[in-house]
């Protein structure tokens, strides 16, 4: 069996050109939603610039909450570029926190894992709403991290803060990326890359779910890494699903959280409410 060219696998502006279209069109729509959103944007949850998030609001006080952490192979991207997500989520009932967080190589993947669980806990503390966590590519890996914490290590929040994440292209094995050159920022080895694998992690508590979503056109790899987090969770007890979303790359899968009738969508509305309720 010829080996993977794991650079083909895992480089996806390489694999889809128009990425940079893309990236255009959602900065584009994310300045429009922002002018018009009823929102608490530049909300401070750490000391640095980039601790920073922005809470969407839905029109009910009540409203479930979904944190959607945004990719860029922990190197690149910026929340502001990608509020668009919120509108769908806005508009069927649901309030949306988008961070920030800071960037490879300045610091590591683990230390960006850290970041976010400071970033939950100081949302927790504004609206004392356990969120549903999404993510996309980095992002996707960002919210398997989050369900898989023990949130009883945390301070000020629930030990089971986080019970739901759709992660959404992710990667949950690292040690593929170390001959890329997605690693020529991001400077993981064999250690640092394991330990920052959700998939080689302790298994969260039962009765956590996960939906591993995944574009239909996106690489075997992509496939592999949303399929094996979904059957070895599975085998842990928890509730699990590998999402595979005909017709969509790496990029255009972001698209199905602004279509209002999409499964992608329906998955973390579904999920939203239910960690909302107790």
């Amino acid at each position: 069996m010829p080996s993977l060219d794991l650079e083909a696998e895992y480089n996806n502006r390489q694999r889809v050109p128009e990425h940079g279209q893309h990236a255009a069109r959602w900065q584009a729509a994310s300045a429009a939603f922002r002018q018009v959103a009823r929102a608490d944007l530049d909300q401070p949850y750490g000391p640095n610039e980039r601790h920073r998030y922005d809470l969407f609001r839905a029109a009910d006080a009540k409203a479930p909450l979904a944190v959607y952490i945004h990719g860029g192979y922990w190197q690149r991207g910026d929340r502001k570029d990608y509020s668009f997500v919120a509108q769908a989520l806005n508009a069927a009932g649901i309030d949306v926190a988008l961070p920030s967080y800071s960037l490879c190589p300045a610091v590591s993947v683990m230390d960006i894992v850290a970041e976010l669980r400071l970033c939950l806990a100081a949302i927790w503390k504004q609206t004392q709403k356990r969120p549903v966590v999404t993510g996309h590519s980095a992002g996707g890996h960002l919210t398997a991290a989050m369900v898989a914490s023990d949130w009883s290590k945390v301070a000020g929040v629930p030990a089971d803060l986080v019970r739901a994440g759709v992660a959404i292209s992710g990667v949950f094995d690292l040690a593929p990326l170390i001959p890329t050159s997605i690693n020529d920022l991001v400077h993981l080895d064999e250690r640092s890359a394991r330990a920052a694998s959700p998939l080689l992690w302790p298994p969260p508590p039962k009765g956590r779910a996960l939906v591993a979503a995944v574009g239909g056109n996106e690489s075997s790899e992509f496939l592999r890494q949303s399929r094996e987090i979904a059957q070895s969770w599975a085998r842990a007890g928890l509730r699990t699903e590998c999402l595979v979303v005909p017709g969509t790359d790496h990029f255009t899968v972001v698209d199905e959280l602004a279509n209002p009738s999409s499964a992608l969508l329906d998955r973390v509305l579904t999920l939203a409410r239910q960690a909302s309720m107790g």
